[in-house]
């Protein structure tokens, strides 16, 4: 019987390593067209808001370049036409592609991160520095890829020409590790504030998806380091890097996405030191009952309140220009209806009805003399009868 390694073309007769590239990018490819269609309406609706922070134009460069740079690579890679000496011109695409790529998603990490911790400069200049030394690092590490010697046919794949090379992932890893420790940091930080079971906490601040992102580059790190390759035409290296690339993107976006309310200056957090009951108190704090009862709890002609109003305790303290304002729905009001930017990426807004939330972001609240003022005002139809505030 003849030997199937003579008779099939180089295409077909691919090497164990180089077959489990092909097919560990066939699972990329589905990863990003996957993500691409689930997160179309969601990418639809932020579209149509009017502001564009920073957030936004970096979300909407991940959600084309991403697609994009990897339908590329997946040409090259696949097309039994491409010579290796088109290779020798195209290979340094996809590391200079992929270095653009990170530093887009590890420049989201940085402004979220400093959003989180209240715009502290401690950790801007520290999530700061480890950007700037990515960017220098894979920019240093584009320039020491060459193309993988393999036969026509078998596809054009970048790699390392030396094992240091690595750095390149190195870098962009220490940056999603910090990230992950400050984002867990402030989570466990907040329980002070607000006890939530650990489960409710990550779905909450959304560490599923900065852990995810740390996980699969510190795999990308063991292949890289530690799994070694049979000869030069060995790509087992680069195996996990484009699945490491598209999960990284998308796991930022929906970091984005996760956001509650405005994406303005990184957006803000679900839980603000300014809540703490204990500072609370060292200030003026107004209390506003507004309660129409009319029927049901619906609004009707003449109360001045639209039809299905619910009543709302607003508390916010006196004295600023911009205080902070919280919320308590006190009827059974729609429970549904929320908007994108208010429901977490991975289900929605986890608190319940009656829970207090902050309306707006935390802002700072000039010295006030102490004392508490209550104001508390209801209308109530008689059935036609005149009104009578209290």
């Amino acid at each position: 019987m003849p030997d199937l390694s003579q008779i099939l073309p180089p295409y077909l007769n691919l090497p164990p390593h180089l077959s489990a590239h092909k097919y560990f990018f066939v699972c990329t490819l589905t990863v990003a067209a996957w993500d691409t269609l689930v997160l179309s309406p969601r990418t639809w609706r932020l579209l149509r808001t009017p502001e564009w922070p920073p957030l936004k134009i970096l979300f909407h460069f991940l959600r084309i370049f991403m697609p994009v740079e990897f339908t590329i690579v997946g040409v090259a890679f696949f097309d039994t036409k491409w010579s290796q000496a088109q290779c020798s011109h195209f290979f340094l695409f996809e590391p200079i592609c992929t270095a653009i790529l990170l530093a887009a998603c590890s420049l989201v990490h940085v402004i979220r991160i400093h959003a989180i911790y209240e715009k502290s400069r401690n950790v801007l200049y520290s999530m700061g520095g480890l950007l700037a030394l990515q960017v220098v690092v894979t920019a240093i590490c584009c320039g020491f890829y060459r193309s993988t010697p393999l036969k026509d046919g078998q596809g054009c794949i970048a790699e390392p020409k030396s094992n240091w090379v690595g750095i390149y992932w190195l870098s962009a890893t220490l940056t999603y590790t910090a990230s992950f420790a400050f984002a867990v940091h402030r989570s466990l930080r907040s329980l002070k504030v607000k006890q939530l079971s650990y489960w409710k906490l990550m779905l909450r601040d959304g560490l599923n998806l900065y852990g995810s992102i740390w996980a699969v580059n510190m795999v990308n790190m063991l292949f890289w380091f530690i799994i070694k390759p049979t000869g030069p035409e060995d790509p087992v290296r680069t195996i996990v890097t484009s699945m490491a690339a598209v999960l990284t993107a998308s796991m930022t976006m929906r970091i984005i996405l996760a956001v509650r309310g405005s994406l303005a200056k990184g957006g803000s957090y679900a839980v603000s030191s300014s809540s703490n009951p204990s500072r609370s108190r060292s200030g003026n704090t107004t209390h506003v009952l507004s309660s129409a009862r009319v029927g049901a709890g619906a609004g009707g002609a003449g109360t001045g309140i639209p039809p299905g109003t619910n009543p709302v305790l607003s508390i916010g303290r006196v004295g600023a220009d911009q205080p902070t304002t919280y919320a308590v729905p006190l009827g059974a009001g729609d429970k549904g209806g929320a908007d994108w930017d208010g429901k977490s990426s991975v289900g929605g807004r986890d608190q319940k009805e009656g829970d207090i939330f902050p309306a707006e972001s935390p802002v700072e609240v000039p010295p006030v003399p102490e004392g508490v003022r209550v104001t508390v005002e209801s209308e109530t139809d008689f059935g036609g009868y005149a009104k009578e505030k209290n």
